[in-house]
């Protein structure tokens, strides 16, 4: 067995053009009012790794270009498509009205645990992550077709935002059987 690690070379890695004209995980990404320009990098960097379709930047979540944000994102704020809503009311009204199914990422009475939930192949979403004290806006959270709730045991209430999208994308990955 070779557990020698790969080099650039042998990873393959398509080019910014490719990855553009790529199909996407029909998975969008809401980011609400997220402070740390480190967590956005790290988001952007991991929409990219599994090809989200798109990051909808909300309230005072910084937007590219910015240096803080490329320090973890190594460029996928290059080529992942996103934009920027002032209101994350507003862009969940908006894919609500363009069919996209608004899951929000909290802990709520309710909530659906992460590994129950089965997304539909016939189906768009939206993965809503927030700030990291407050997390998703109520107002936001109310709005939403499903509560995603990621189940936690030891004595921290919550995860790091980046995280939890990370874990939250790989599921609908996983769940909708687009491993490549």
């Amino acid at each position: 067995m070779d557990k020698r690690k790969k080099n650039i070379i042998e990873l393959t890695r398509i080019t910014i053009d490719d990855y553009r004209r790529s199909d996407k995980l029909p998975v969008k990404v809401v980011v609400d009012s997220v402070r740390s320009m480190n967590n956005i990098g790290s988001i952007f960097r991991t929409s990219d790794a599994f090809m989200v379709d798109e990051i909808i930047l909300c309230g005072i979540t910084a937007t590219p270009p910015h240096p803080e944000i490329h320090k973890t994102a190594l460029g996928a704020e290059e080529s992942v498509a996103w934009r920027y809503e002032k209101s994350a009311e507003e862009a969940v009204r908006k894919l609500q009205e363009a069919g996209v199914k608004v899951c929000c990422l909290e802990q709520t009475h309710n909530s659906v645990p992460l590994h129950e939930f089965v997304p539909s192949k016939d189906e768009v979403y939206a993965i809503v992550v927030g700030n990291e004290v407050e997390g998703v806006n109520q107002s936001v959270v109310d709005a939403a077709d499903t509560v995603i709730e990621i189940p936690q045991f030891g004595t921290k209430h919550s995860l790091n935002v980046a995280v939890s999208a990370g874990l939250a994308i790989w599921h609908f990955i996983e769940s909708l059987k687009l491993m490549r």
